[in-house]
């Protein structure tokens, strides 16, 4: 038996779909949502069985599962239509897989897509009208397929409008909201056809599976099946800005399309629609980042410089003509990190959301601020965000969390005063066991003050001083935020303190240092360190027992602390790191034609064949004979992003100089892991590293 909210349900071990719960209260209707259930799984070894269909807590008597740190959120991205009538939400069908849900307010009554492919998973989805929804979908985790449109009432009977390419949805212009704008980013025959216009009234067919196995000549007829398919669809398509690689699209507050922006060489450029050719605007996007479309037409909202030692400024910018305008904020200490708040009437910028050394949200309209403050008396200790609210303002979906907590989303009823559940993310977890994420401050040895992220494991004091595991975030260009963090969880649940360091380079923190040391890597690497130190320092951790471990660039900076600093860290753990930035910049050279990573890192970091010290000197690999600690070295063999050739030729060199190291090369999965066992798998096998080494 288990309990939501409020209701005691059997939970039997369905294997093929969903268990539908359907609660009505004098308060409003309750959303109880379907959960995928796939029963047990077993990988080798002595890895942890996956049991999905618990999702009540374990026992405070026992150790929390792994998997329930790492499992997917049985609900994200829930939002109502425009007329505050249904609310939709992409759920968990399966381990790793979404499906689209609708649920209608009234009645509580709930309903699934279903596109009629096995395997199918939702990646996201948006509102056409009151009665209609147009969502993305991929097969098996991996492979994007296209678009579906689904209409309330009949949401199993979905059918496509794109298929078989890689598209992202732009808008969905107000002048006709069954025309939605798509990029699609490469086609069936592998092309990127710039900007269309789809007709998402049209039903041409069913899916076709390209990836089925089938023969060559009935492949070929599949083919044809799909092209005839996709040019029904497509009523308009716009011809794509001048430049060698195309890097997205903006649309307007209507919905029209706005903006558009090319990569030549590495130098970014910014193009506006003028409605029947695209113009270059004179902005430097080396100077300026912009973030959304403004409120008028050729208006974009735009960080710039702040001044000698000031935070970056949000303002509205004329992209006509680079000019700047009005103020919309700037913070006190950090550059702008977050996105906006748009009234569905005016369309104009109601409030924003930020990221400092914890959540932040300013509105600039009074009664916004007002219902803000209202919830937030409901919720005291949580952070609230109003993530969607109907064309009438008065249902509204919020969003509650804190660091023990993780998301849970409400429905909110202005009108009726009523406040209603819809679910936790993550009913499995008790935020009772789960541990503070404090904020720490640290000095750079330059005297920059920049934050790191602290969680201590229960029972930690200075008379009980944990050992510590610094977990670096990738990126760089990334930041960890304040908020409840799986990872962390785990390590701290396994009697870890976990710091999470925002070094330079972390959003937040560009108007704080010079530019180039947005790619000085070795900078950053010292910031880990001085961070580390800073902990160490205050006595709550133990300084003989110090572990480093991230995943991308945190993999960089993991090998980056062993080998410059053999005497902190008495182990490490790396999943899909870099090493050897030389051999980072050949693997892209073939593919510059493709995408813009090889002339970026040409630019920004520079050619090995000219400052070939400069590189040896950035690359880790190079000194790995200075390591005293042994390392866990994990990659996915079909990685796009860092070649696990990386990883392969870290494990030749350790093997060279007689280092201690373990192993995991994940078949078939890239940078990061989507199947749930392999994720499992990984942290299994890093508890048995770190308990062996700290």
């Amino acid at each position: 038996m288990c309990t939501l909210v409020g209701i005691n349900v059997t939970w039997p071990a369905l294997k093929s779909f969903f268990l539908m719960i359907f609660s009505q209260s004098p308060g409003g209707p309750r959303l109880l949502i379907g959960l995928g259930l796939l029963g047990m799984m077993s990988v080798s070894g002595a890895a942890e069985e996956i049991n999905l269909d618990r999702i009540d807590p374990v026992a405070p008597t026992e150790q929390i599962p792994i998997t329930d740190f790492f499992r997917p959120a049985c609900i994200r991205s829930p939002s109502v239509n425009r007329a505050g009538t249904h609310v939709a939400a992409l759920v968990t069908a399966g381990t790793d897989q979404y499906s689209l849900m609708v649920i209608d307010l009234a009645t509580g009554e709930q309903e699934f897509a279903q596109g009629g492919l096995e395997n199918m998973n939702v990646t996201g989805y948006r509102w056409l009208t009151d009665d209609r929804l147009v969502f993305e979908f991929a097969i098996e985790n991996r492979f994007g397929m296209g678009m579906l449109v689904g209409r309330v009432g009949s949401l199993r009977k979905a059918y496509p409008i794109y298929q078989n390419g890689g598209t992202a949805l732009v808008s969905v212009p107000e002048r006709n909201r069954m025309r939605p704008l798509v990029w699609v980013r490469f086609d069936h025959r592998g092309r990127d056809s710039g900007v269309v216009e789809l007709d998402a009234k049209r039903n041409a067919g069913g899916l076709v599976n390209l990836i089925s196995g089938a023969g060559h000549e009935r492949l070929q007829e599949m083919f044809a099946l799909v092209r005839e398919s996709n040019e029904r669809h497509v009523k308009k398509s716009y011809p794509q800005p001048k430049g060698k690689l195309w890097e997205g699209y903006l649309a307007d507050a209507a919905g029209e399309l706005a903006f558009g922006f090319t990569n030549d060489d590495a130098v970014k450029s910014m193009h506006y629609w003028t409605g029947d050719d695209w113009k270059r605007s004179p902005v430097d996007l080396d100077e300026i980042d912009v973030l959304q479309a403004g409120e008028a037409r050729f208006e974009a909202i735009v960080r710039a410089p702040g001044g000698e030692g000031q935070p970056d400024v949000v303002r509205f910018m004329d992209a006509r003509t680079g000019e700047l305008g009005d103020l919309i904020l700037q913070d006190k200490a950090y550059d702008f990190h977050g996105w906006f708040y748009r009234d569905p009437i005016s369309r104009n910028i109601t409030g924003a959301v930020f990221e400092r050394a914890g959540p932040a949200v300013q509105w600039f309209d009074a009664g916004w601020a007002g219902l803000q403050k209202i919830l937030d008396g409901y919720f005291p200790g949580k952070v609230v965000r109003i993530i969607s609210h109907n064309e009438a303002n008065n249902i509204i979906v919020v969003q509650v969390f804190s660091d023990r907590d993780p998301a849970s989303y409400f429905t909110v009823d202005l009108v009726k005063r009523t406040l209603g559940p819809i679910k936790s993310s993550r009913p499995w977890i008790d935020a009772e066991r789960m541990q503070r994420m404090n904020i720490m401050k640290f000095k750079t040895t330059d005297g920059r003050e920049l934050d790191a992220y602290v969680t201590l494991p229960a029972g930690a004091s200075k008379e009980n001083p944990p050992p510590l595991v610094v977990l670096a975030h990738g990126g760089p260009w990334a930041r960890d935020s304040w908020g409840f963090d799986g990872e962390a969880q785990f390590l701290a649940s396994r009697g870890y303190a976990v710091m999470q360091p925002n070094y330079r380079g972390s959003t937040g923190y560009d108007s704080m240092f010079p530019d180039e040391d947005r790619w000085d890597f070795l900078k950053m690497h010292e910031d880990v360190t001085q961070a580390a130190k800073t902990l160490i320092e205050s006595g709550l951790v133990d300084r003989d027992r110090v572990a480093i471990m991230g995943a991308s660039f945190g993999g960089y900076l993991t090998l980056s602390g062993l080998v410059h600093e053999p005497e902190l860290y008495k182990c490490g753990a790396s999943f899909a790191g870099v090493f050897d930035w030389e051999e980072m910049v050949q693997a892209k050279k073939s593919n510059r034609y493709e995408d813009g990573w090889f002339s970026f890192l040409m630019r920004r970091i520079g050619d090995p064949d000219e400052e070939p010290q400069k590189f040896h000197d950035i690359s880790p690999i190079n000194f790995v004979e200075r390591m005293q600690a042994p390392i866990f070295v994990a990659h996915g063999t079909r990685d796009r992003i860092a070649e696990a050739a990386q990883s392969k030729r870290l494990v030749t060199a350790l093997e060279r100089h007689g280092k201690s190291h373990e192993v995991m090369l994940t078949r078939g999965e890239g940078h990061g892991l989507a199947e749930l066992e392999n994720r499992v798998e990984l942290y299994r096998r890093i508890e048995a590293f770190l308990s062996e080494n700290l």
